[in-house]
């Protein structure tokens, strides 16, 4: 019987695990918030302009620590209750409950979102408004399955596209024209 417990409490060791990641140096560069695999990349219109939308699936099985995509300021945060559909459903990006972080630095923001999923009932985000940020630096995670959208400028070159597995802190997603940095 003491099989079970065992079983379960390395299982949660495992699942909150955080991997020690080489953050990516170089100017312009926006890196993956979280683990997991790229569902899409699209073009969208805000409130705020044009963006460009990448949505990372984290299934049970990555890591669900989450980091900041730039260095910069946070300049906002937001939670919205909502929906638990499944991550991989595009709608969870409007309907689900989330977390919406916006992180200025060097002339460009970046907003990213925490997005529960279907057993995702737990959003945690560790900073505050007005915080200085360093790229790839730990924010807070998700817990269990869910998904992370980035938005980034319209103008930024994407390094990544539908069906490639991103790690947070350490994969580019996007890197602004003038950015002279490594591919990952």
């Amino acid at each position: 019987m003491a099989l079970i417990p065992a079983l379960l409490a390395v299982f949660f060791l495992w699942f909150f695990r955080d991997p020690e990641r080489v953050i990516p140096s170089g100017e312009g560069l926006i890196v993956s918030p979280g683990d997991g695999l790229v569902t899409e990349t699209i073009r969208l219109e805000t409130p705020d302009g044009p963006r460009q939308r990448i949505s990372i699936f984290l299934s049970v099985f990555d890591v669900h620590v989450n980091r900041s995509p730039i260095a910069g300021t946070i300049t906002a945060v937001r939670y919205q209750k909502g929906k638990y559909l499944n991550a991989m459903n595009p709608a969870s990006a409007d309907q689900n409950e989330q977390n919406i972080v916006t992180v200025r630095g060097n002339g460009v923001e970046v907003t990213f979102k925490q997005i529960a999923g279907l057993l995702a009932r737990r959003i945690v985000f560790t900073r505050d408004v007005g915080g200085a940020i360093g790229r790839g630096e730990r924010v807070g995670l998700i817990k269990f399955g869910s998904r992370v959208d980035v938005l980034v400028p319209a103008e930024a070159e994407l390094r990544v596209k539908p069906g490639v597995r991103v790690r947070g802190g350490a994969s580019v997603l996007a890197a602004m024209p003038a950015a002279d940095g490594a591919r990952s």
